[in-house]
């Protein structure tokens, strides 16, 4: 199996194999072993302040999250050399989150949002990525930098 198909699976499993995640709608956009991409639409159970009609906080912090974790996955998946399913899914069991810090930089506004990530380093205990939430529009949102263990 080749390392694309891999990181396609974890992907999917992500997305689909996650409760939140399909509660968020999230689809996965592009990923590969040093960028990753995700989207999903607005939906009024998001509001965080309804006054204004903008993302609640904790939402934001779970995309960027989401989008960072796929990344250190398919960080991972990069570095196997041995590509069958089960050692994938050893190697992926003990993936988590270290640390994430958001910096909130505008209201979440808008009717679909993408959330970016680029890969920092990836060694082989801990895997750093940067990562960044955009709506429709391009306006910049809020910018994440998540720490993953990932050995």
């Amino acid at each position: 199996m080749s390392k694309d198909i891999l990181t396609q699976q974890v992907a999917d499993l992500f997305v689909k194999g996650m409760p939140f995640n399909q509660f968020l709608a999230i689809s996965v956009d592009f990923i590969n072993a040093n960028q990753a991409s995700i989207s999903l639409p607005w939906q009024d159970v998001f509001i965080g302040n309804p006054a204004q009609k903008i993302l609640h906080g904790g939402v934001i912090s779970a995309v960027l999250d989401n989008v960072g974790g796929m990344l250190a996955a398919a960080s991972v998946i990069d570095k196997l050399t041995d590509l069958d399913l089960a050692s994938v899914e050893k190697k992926l069991a003990t993936l988590g989150t270290i640390d994430l810090r958001t910096d909130y930089l505008r209201p979440g506004k808008g009717e679909r949002f993408t959330a970016t990530a680029n890969l920092l380093r990836s060694g082989n205990k801990v895997c750093v990525c940067t990562m960044h939430l955009h709506n429709e529009e391009g306006v910049h949102i809020a910018f994440a930098t998540g720490t993953y263990m990932v050995g």
